[in-house]
C-alpha cells in the first residue's frame, strides 16, 4: 500500500503554528484583563475606606484640614478610577479583538484540517480501485492458466 502524503501539509502546520500563536495571544490578553479589573476593584476599596473615614471625621469632632485632605483624596481616588475605568475598557477591547482573531485563525485550521481529511479519503479510494484492479488482474491471470492446461 503506498503511503498518504498530503501535498498542503506546509500550510496546514503554519495554520497550527498561527492558532497557537493567537491562543497565547489571547490568553495575555485574558491576563491583562484580569489586571485592569484587579486594579479597578482596589481603586474602588480604597475610595470605600476614604468615604467611611469621611463619615468617621464628620461624626466626631469638627477637623477642618482633616476633612480636606479626605475630601482631596476622594477626588484624587474618583480621578483614578475613571482613568481605571478607561483601561479596563482598552483591555476588554484588546481581549475582544484577540477572540475574535482566534476564531478567525482556528476556522482556517479546520477548514485545511478538514480539506486533508478528504484528500485522505480520496487516496483511500483511489488505493481500494487500484487493489480491485490488481486483484481483477490476478483473478484473469490465474483463471486464463487454469483454462490453458
Amino acid at each position: 500500500m503506498a503511503r498518504f502524503r498530503y501535498r498542503m501539509q506546509n500550510i496546514l502546520d503554519i495554520k497550527t503554528q498561527l492558532e497557537t500563536q493567537a491562543k497565547m495571544q489571547f490568553a495575555q490578553a485574558q491576563s491583562r484583563y484580569n489586571e485592569e479589573e484587579k486594579k479597578l476593584a482596589a481603586l474602588q476599596e480604597r475610595k470605600k475606606y476614604y468615604v467611611n473615614q469621611s463619615e468617621a471625621l464628620r461624626t466626631g469632632a469638627l477637623q477642618v484640614t482633616e476633612l480636606r485632605e479626605n475630601q482631596r483624596a476622594l477626588d484624587r481616588m474618583d480621578e483614578l478610577i475613571k482613568a481605571q475605568i478607561l483601561q479596563v475598557r482598552l483591555a476588554q477591547r484588546n481581549l475582544e479583538n484577540a477572540r475574535e482573531r482566534l476564531q478567525e485563525v482556528m476556522t482556517d485550521r479546520k477548514t485545511h484540517e478538514r480539506l486533508k481529511e478528504k484528500a485522505f479519503d480520496a487516496f483511500l479510494e483511489e488505493e481500494k480501485l487500484a487493489e480491485s484492479k490488481e486483484i481483477d488482474q490476478l483473478t484473469s491471470y490465474l483463471y486464463g492458466s487454469k483454462k490453458e492446461e
